[in-house]
């Protein structure tokens, strides 16, 4: 019998589009819905596809020669994509959707059809570009340059922040002349762990930054008011996540006076969160900052398991700046949820490969709470 990480890869490869009139050959099928007005469509994005390109490539090395074959075989076909999510102008960023024409809101009726819900390009699905692919010294400073003009300050300020943020001249997720700037922890952690990972030269845009990743976690606004911390990936477990994948990979001196809380907070959630998929992300979490944790059965995970379960959000009307639709913003009934079947397995994959490195000894108990 096959162990349980040689079965996620086979199943993730088993889900990589091999080409139709919806999902390019390489692209992992996605969706996007709101169960709450009843909506639900196809959608053809870059975005889980790089996320699980940099997943699989990040856990390569603690697979079996076969399964590094197979990893080896998907991770080309999804890169092969890239092109067409590229800036429309051809400059070095991405886009979630297909930018030449654009494909906003792709496969639907009404989304599509406004230029308002057309996006700019995104640190985040640039982030995940870079690090998949090889960008030469030339393009990661000029990458450094393009986020710099971006920036919080650099043309416009950010709005829908708390007050004492205001000032702070960090990254804004959108790239794009004339979009509101918007902090998002996760998107930096993400941002940051690209420029982390490449040893670029660090300025006051990155200290910014990190102040603000590391404040949320300090004042605990990640878990009291995380869709106010984190617009496209709203709940405290994905924030968990994502901060503790850059914090485990570099340990930035700035985010040091933050471990020890952040580790605290992570197992208290994990004794209190019931849904199997965060209770994943929460250990992976604390396995990566060297937390001996108690096994997840996650062999015993079928899609049934992956049900309520979503990554990343849109919110609708977090592009206005008007107060009165932006304390709207956080209702559910204008949040779009994009779940990926491919992403989960390949999440289970992550777990699986951390959990072979760890020593269960001196676990947390994982017992369900009642």
């Amino acid at each position: 019998m096959k162990p349980p990480l040689e079965k996620f890869i086979e199943r993730i490869q088993a889900l990589q589009s091999t080409g139709n009139a919806v999902f390019p050959k390489g692209i992992f099928p996605a969706q996007r819905s709101n169960h709450l007005i009843g909506y639900r469509r196809p959608d053809t994005t870059i975005f889980f596809s790089a996320i699980i390109a940099f997943t699989l490539q990040s856990i390569r090395k603690q697979c079996s020669a076969e399964s590094q074959v197979k990893i080896d075989s998907i991770i080309p076909l999804i890169t092969a994509n890239y092109a067409d999510f590229q800036n429309k102008d051809g400059l070095k960023t991405y886009n979630f959707w297909k930018t030449k024409p654009s494909r906003h809101f792709p496969n639907g009726r009404w989304f599509r059809r406004f230029e308002h819900f057309r996006i700019p390009d995104d640190i985040d699905d640039t982030a995940f570009a870079y690090l998949t692919t090889n960008p030469t010294r030339e393009e990661l400073i000029w990458l450094k340059q393009k986020l710099a003009l971006h920036a919080n300050g650099s043309k416009l300020w950010i709005k829908n922040t708390y007050p004492e943020y205001k000032p702070l001249p960090a990254y804004s997720t959108w790239f794009g002349k004339n979009m509101y700037v918007e902090f998002d922890v996760s998107v930096l952690s993400n941002m940051l762990y690209c420029i982390l990972h490449y040893k670029l030269p660090l300025n006051r845009h990155d200290a910014a930054s990190f102040e603000y990743i590391r404040s949320v976690i300090q004042t605990r606004r990640y878990i009291d008011a995380p869709f106010r911390c984190a617009h496209q990936y709203p709940r405290t477990p994905l924030i968990v996540y994502h901060v503790a994948r850059l914090l485990a990979a570099f340990d930035p001196p700035a985010l040091q006076s933050i471990r020890r809380q952040l580790i605290s907070d992570t197992e208290s959630l994990l004794k209190n969160t019931r849904n199997r998929m965060d209770r994943v992300l929460l250990s992976t979490s604390l396995m990566r900052l060297g937390v001996k944790t108690e096994r997840i059965p996650v062999e015993t995970f079928t899609e049934r398991d992956f049900t309520g379960f979503f990554f990343f959000i849109a919110g609708l009307l977090t592009a206005y700046e008007n107060p009165v639709l932006y304390k709207l913003s956080v209702n559910p009934l204008v949040h779009m949820h994009w779940t990926c079947e491919a992403h989960c397995w390949t999440l289970l994959a992550e777990y699986e490969a951390i959990w072979n490195q760890q020593q269960p000894n001196g676990a947390l108990s994982l017992s369900n709470p009642s």
